[in-house]
């Protein structure tokens, strides 16, 4: 599956730079295929640990206020795959860090699907809304790049969902698209084409998530760098989904977003998330190009 979405982001990728010859065409095309033998394809299931998170230290038998719902939909990302134990799901961080900073009990309910995109999110939505939660994160994106989801499409997707959830009274937390650029399985130059539309959607993931009442926090703009310098502890053996260290720093990231929306965050005030951050900034090839006419201007004036 992977290798057929990199396939057909490099078609769609060598068309929009304005038709690049037939060897440039079968570079990305042997790129695509080199990635999916690296990555591979998962034929497990990613745990599920649904269920009542209590404080710790607080008896199950002690009365206690009835527990906040929590919902979480999205992809493989948001499913958890790759984990080895329930405790390392995010969901599970999640629930369990919302009940200790709530002190009270947390009802976990994992809706999220293995390799969704945007076009997932209403039936997931749907199930939701059975039973509305009071709080619900949505991580989801990934799989948007690859499968060459227009950014049209996916972000008025998105915005539906978080929309209709809001308006049903769930306050609603969004896990903007990571940078594709960051795995290091996808050879360059498809890891740059798959980083930038990556980084364009997530962009216009917040601004749609904004719109509908929801609150976004950009994880390409906020983890890359940190993924970028330490891909071996933080993704997991395929290289391409974050390992439990990985998903621990992007809950890490979630949490006071999650406690903050729904009015709850008793710690410092939640940093306004910034719209690009100075290491995702560095990357982009304008950047770049002026920091080697500078780097080159200043070496002529020394000389």
């Amino acid at each position: 599956m992977i290798a057929v979405r990199l396939l057909r982001l490099a078609a769609v990728g060598t068309a929009s730079v304005g038709g690049l010859s037939g060897l440039a065409y079968g570079l990305l095309n042997g790129q695509s295929r080199h990635a999916r033998r690296v990555i591979g394809l998962s034929t497990e299931d990613p745990l599920c640990a649904d269920g009542t998170y209590f404080p710790a230290g607080r008896p199950f038998a002690e009365p206690v206020e009835a527990p906040l719902d929590f919902a979480v939909l999205g992809d493989s990302s948001a499913a958890g795959l790759g984990v080895e134990t329930a405790t390392e799901l995010p969901g599970v961080r999640l629930a369990t860090g919302l009940a200790e900073e709530l002190e009270r009990p947390v009802r976990l309910r994992t809706h999220a699907i293995v390799g969704s995109t945007s076009r997932s999110l209403a039936p997931q939505t749907d199930v939701v809304l059975h039973e509305p939660p009071r709080l619900a994160l949505v991580l989801i994106g990934a799989n948007d790049v690859t499968s060459r989801l227009p950014v049209r499409s996916s972000v008025h997707l998105l915005e539906e969902a978080v929309r209709a959830m809001t308006e049903a009274g769930t306050a609603v937390v969004v896990g903007t698209c990571p940078d594709l650029g960051a795995i290091r399985p996808i050879p360059q130059p498809l890891r740059s084409l798959a980083g930038r539309y990556s980084l364009v959607l997530a962009r216009e993931q917040r601004r749609a998530v904004e719109r509908a009442g929801g609150h976004a926090v950009p994880l390409a703009d906020l983890l890359s760098p940190e993924f970028l310098t330490r891909p071996v502890e933080l993704f997991g053996p395929d290289r391409f989904h974050p390992s439990a260290a990985g998903y621990e720093m992007a809950t890490d990231t979630l949490l006071p977003k999650l406690c903050d929306a729904i009015g709850a965050w008793e710690g410092a005030p939640v940093p306004t998330p910034p719209r690009r951050s100075a290491a995702v900034e560095a990357r982009r090839p304008t950047r770049r190009f002026v920091a080697r006419l500078n780097l080159r201007w200043g070496r002529r004036t020394e000389s």
